[in-house]
């Protein structure tokens, strides 16, 4: 599990100019963040949506850059925030000018787009980020003092039906969120995958389900859907002496382990006691506290770090790709059976 190596800024070194291109919905998340990073300068903004760019370039007070390659020329690094379809060209543009790159999942629509982009990066010798917010979940997060060795993995994240994402698989849009934590969690190459999913309301698939076996023997079920009653983001880790429960959307999570002491602690709680082999064990309940933080914030933070050389992408370009090839895979799978 690739985990936060340093949320700090240095403030004593030069500041880093940033762009960002493509200001819609999330986009004007990212503006908001870089202008109160201190150790940065946010060169301007860049959207083919005029109307929408003076509008966040008012709000935050920034520059509004109508030439793509102006505002390229003039910065560091850059977040794309654009449509998927989109984040290729853009990117590729970037990284030909040594441009250090944070892309909004996924990566890219193709795996060949993205072997391309991550083949210029190391060429280039800049960074390729990915937007994986869900891998900065704090009910994730604190998992960190656990040695976790998944055997079984269960994850269901389901929606309420909206227009926004309507125009992409939910193996895409959602489930892809998943598959980039299975694969943080399970040091192992996939062995095989099953899938099977179903059109209701779009004419793309809106409710998918996936079984992935890796080599080490581990088993992970995937639930997704944008038609649900309400909003749900669970996942289940069973291994050996160590069962866990991780709501994602609540910031829960829960720890049941298997020790072979007893002690008291007050944030421990004993559930049971049971034999094994003729010796006694026991099973202790723990619910960590959770500090609440904004994930978007401290992933741009990690991406400025990491242009400094402080620090390591969270999600480089090399597991954003893999966490498309997977949904890929699922997606082909899929597509396969229902048409």
């Amino acid at each position: 599990m690739i985990l936060l190596c340093n949320f700090g800024l240095d403030m004593s070194k030069k500041p880093i100019n940033i762009g960002v291109i493509g200001v819609g919905h999330l986009g004007i998340h990212h503006v908001k963040h870089y202008k109160n990073i201190p150790s940065l300068n946010l060169i301007g903004i860049y959207d083919t949506n005029i109307t929408r760019s003076e509008y966040v370039a008012k709000k935050y007070k920034t520059k509004v850059f109508h030439s793509l390659e102006n505002l390229i020329k003039n910065v560091d690094g850059l977040s794309i925030v654009t449509p998927t379809p989109m984040h290729f060209e853009i990117a590729k543009l970037c990284i030909k000018n040594k441009k250090h790159v944070f892309i909004e999942k996924p990566i890219t629509v193709t795996l060949k787009e993205a072997d391309i982009l991550l083949r210029l990066g190391k060429k280039q010798s800049v960074i390729i980020q990915v937007g994986h917010i869900e891998r900065l979940n704090p009910a994730l997060l604190v998992l960190k003092p656990y040695k976790i060795n998944p055997k079984f993995i269960e994850i269901q994240r389901l929606a309420p039906y909206t227009i926004r994402g309507s125009d992409v698989p939910v193996v895409l849009d959602k489930m892809i969120h998943d598959i980039d934590i299975l694969l943080s969690l399970v040091k192992s190459p996939v062995s095989s995958v099953q899938a099977t999913g179903i059109s209701i309301i779009t004419n793309s698939v809106d409710i998918a389900h996936a079984r992935i076996h890796f080599e080490n023997g581990t088993v992970a079920s995937l639930m997704s859907s944008r038609i649900a009653q309400g909003d749900i983001r669970k996942i289940k880790i069973f291994q050996k002496n160590l069962y866990s429960t991780i709501d994602l959307l609540r910031g829960i999570t829960e720890i049941y382990k298997i020790e072979k002491t007893k002690y008291s602690n007050e944030n421990i709680l004993e559930t049971a006691t049971f034999d094994r082999n003729g010796k006694k064990r026991y099973i202790k309940y723990m619910k960590p506290n959770i500090k609440k933080y904004d994930a978007l914030k401290l992933e741009l933070i990690n991406f400025v770090n990491s242009i400094e050389g402080q620090d390591e992408p969270i999600v480089n370009g090399q597991a954003g790709r893999d966490a498309l090839a997977i949904a890929l895979r699922i997606q082909k799978m899929i597509q396969k059976d229902i048409v």
